[in-house]
This record gives structure tokens, sequence and C-alpha cells, in this order.
């Protein structure tokens, strides 16, 4: 039996139309042509992929929701095409205790229109291994507040628990700038007394990102581990990765949409609203389109603030971008440019970050897989306007782009929860 029909969608780079059979929020079967007299969603020619995964979000839940919570945030994730979401532990409490995990699932499963995984923090030891149990996509590490002996002890007792339960296998993120570099030049650069925005890319330099990457690297052979390097926004941090991954294939790394498509002159035009850590490089340093082949996925490390915190001087606003309604069209628009193809999207997006977050029934548009489907209209052209945004994030760096293709239909394991903008209730599952 088949609930619902998506009925002429066109899957690419293979150009043909396809009907696809939807039981149980499962594809249970794709065809040509879709039978009469059932429910059927026409899709009239409009290019269908598979649901777009970010393992990068911050939704600020709990502790935090003046911000953004797992409501207004899948709210978000819908509207921009994301089926699947995976979101950071630094709320308040952290999420790196059992207590504060199961917290946090129960507020995801409330809340929740899109389906999620969470990543765990690091606090005691001793909490690691009973959080392990609980499958945290990840233990999510924030170099630039550890110094190097702790962060030793985590990664002996993530392997240990690796050595100890051989079904878990704890997968590590990590935040790579060096803790002693960025206090160094952060104070040496507020010392100045200068409030300039672009100031912060200076106290925050590519040298600690490098030296945190090299150290990560290190430590994932030493330790035998899979290690996930986030948000890298450096040519050089990209060479240590490319060259690690030649003799470890356990190593892993993504990009942001900012750190891609922005540079350190947006904090001059943008001020503190392009203000992120890692900061934005200078050109020479930066990460560009032609260097996608090298990473694996765009997280869009989608991180809400309120404007009124943004406004505060550069020393005391939060870092951070909402990006969860920016990344798709600014992709589309380079497809539709030339400078990246439909099969790239797909592994930046779906295929990639499924396997690399051990996400079973998702990333492809296969039979037996979980009907996360978004549908884009490559024509649509847009000005990007945070007012827009069903983040509690109105603000961004992208304000004023010009983009061509966007979502316009998310499908959650079969259900429609945004059609043309418009949003609808659904109930997110844990994913992994």
């Amino acid at each position: 039996m088949v609930d619902l029909w998506i009925k002429d969608g066109k899957i690419v780079p293979e150009n043909k139309l396809i009907s696809i059979g939807i039981s149980n929020g499962k594809i249970s079967i794709i065809k040509k042509i879709a039978p009469k007299r059932e429910e059927v969603i026409d899709l009239k020619g409009s290019v269908i992929l598979p649901g777009f995964i970010d393992a990068h979000v911050h939704f600020r839940d709990p502790g935090l929701t003046y911000k953004e919570d797992f409501r207004t945030g899948t709210m978000s994730a819908a509207n921009g095409g994301f089926t699947t979401v995976m979101d950071m532990p630094n709320t308040l409490p952290p999420t790196n205790t059992p207590v504060a995990f199961k917290e946090k699932l129960k507020i995801a499963h409330k809340k929740s229109l899109v389906d999620y995984g969470l990543h765990a923090g690091v606090g005691k030891l001793e909490d690691i291994k009973t959080t392990a149990i609980l499958g945290p996509a990840s233990f999510k590490i924030f170099m630039d507040q550890l110094d190097d002996d702790y962060l030793n002890k985590v990664f002996m007792e993530i392997r240990n628990i690796k050595e100890d339960k051989g079904s878990i296998k704890p997968l590590i993120t990590l935040h790579c700038e060096d803790k002693e570099i960025v206090q160094k030049n952060t104070q040496f650069q507020r010392n100045k007394h200068i409030l300039k925005p672009e100031i912060y890319a200076e106290a925050r330099p590519p040298k600690a990102e490098t030296k945190a990457v090299s150290k990560a690297l290190q430590l994932a052979c030493e330790y035998d581990l899979n290690i996930h390097i986030c948000h890298i926004s450096t040519r050089k941090s990209l060479e240590l990765i490319s060259k690690a991954k030649i003799s470890n294939s356990k190593i892993t790394c993504e990009i942001t949409p900012h750190h891609l498509f922005l540079d350190s002159h947006f904090l001059n035009k943008c001020g503190n609203f392009a203000k992120t850590n890692p900061p934005l490089r200078n050109q020479d340093d930066k990460l560009n389109i032609r260097n996608l082949s090298s990473i694996d996925i765009i997280g869009t490390d989608h991180a809400p603030h309120t404007i009124a915190e943004k406004n505060n001087d550069i020393w005391d606003a939060p870092p951070g971008i909402p990006n969860l309604e920016t990344t798709i069209p600014l992709l589309l628009t380079e497809i539709n440019r030339q400078n990246i193809t439909f099969n790239h999207l797909k592994s930046l997006l779906c295929v990639k970050p499924s396997l690399i977050f051990q996400l079973a029934s998702k990333g492809y548009i296969k039979e037996g897989y979980d009907a996360d489907l978004v549908v884009v209209d490559m024509k649509k052209e847009d000005i990007i306007n945070p007012y827009n945004f069903r983040s509690k994030a109105k603000y961004s760096p992208f304000k004023g782009f010009k983009v061509k293709g966007k979502p316009v239909m998310t499908m959650v394991r079969g259900n429609v929860v945004m059609d043309e903008g418009e949003i609808y209730k659904n109930i997110g599952k844990l994913a992994c």
C-alpha cells in the first residue's frame, strides 16, 4: 500500500522524471508513472533532491531560547530545505552530562519539526562513558577552551569507550583554534583599545587554527579515533587535513557558507553581523569554491543571536551567523553559474553527512530510505532578506545577495513541512 505519490519529480544529473511512492514515511517504490486515483503531489518537472542534512547547528535550547529554540530553529531548517539537523552542546546547561543530554532529547522531541541528532559536550571525564551510551552524534571539543593535558585525557577516555564497548564507536568533532594563541592575541589586540570589527580577525589568526588542526590530526592518529574537523577557514588547514587523509581514512572536515563565500572585508562592511569563530579570513588565506572537491561536507554553523547583542562592541558582541535559510540558495546559485554540480551538492549535504554520522536511512532517494525530500526551483530569483527568516535571528552578512534557485517544498518522512515558505506541523524523530 502507498500512502502518497510524488509525481513527475526531476532527478539530477540524470534529468529524468520519476514518481515516488511513500509508505509509512519510507520510499517504498520508484517508477516512471504514478498510478491514477491515489493521493498525489504533482511536481510538474521540478528538481527533487534528497533532504539536506546539517550536522552543525546551535539552537540555543535550553537556557538561551530568547535567541532560538528547537521549534524556531527547525522552522528555519525546513524553510531552508534541511530535513535533518544536529545540535551542538553549548547551551545552558551544556549538554555534557547524561541528565542534560536526556533533557535536550525531550525538548527536541517535543519541539522539532525535522529529524534531529544531538552532539554531546565534554565536561567531567567520568560523564563521557555514560553519555556515550545514549548515542550522541559526536563528542564536540572546543579546543580554544581546553589545555593540552585535558585534551589528551578526553581522547584517551573516548578511546577506552571504543575498546570497552565495541558497538559504540564515538566520533569526535572539533572546533580547532589553539587556546594559548587565541588568548595571547586577543589580549594584545584588546590592549590597543581599537574597536573596529576587522581587528577581530587579527585576534584569532590563521596560525591558531592550523596549530589546533595539526594537534587534532596527531591525536586522531595516536588514539586511532574518527575525527571531524568543523568549519575550516584556511587553505593551510585544508592542506594539513588532505595530507593526513592519505594515510588515515578516519578524518573528515567541513566548511561553512560564510567561510566559503565571504572574506575579512565583510567585518568592515557588516560589523559584528559578520563576527564568527573562527573569523573570516583574507583572500590570501581563505578557501573558495574550487576547494570544495577536497572538503567532505558543508555545515551551516547556524548560530543565532539577537540584534541587540550583535550591536555591542566588537569584544562583547557574541560570534555567530544564522545560515539555515541562506545556504541552499547560495549553493543553487553556484550550480546555475556552473561552478558546482548537483552531484557535488548531494555529496556535501546528503551522502557524506549520512555516512559520517551513521544515518543509515537518510541521504539518498532510494527504496527503503526515509522519504526526506526537497523540491527546488532553479529559476526562482530572490534577494536575501533576513526579515523573512523563520529563525529568531533577523540578520545576515548575506543580506542583499542576489540568488537564483530556492527550496520550495521540504518533506520529512513523507510529511510536507514547508511548501512555498509556509511551515506545517510535524513531529521530528531522533535520526541517530
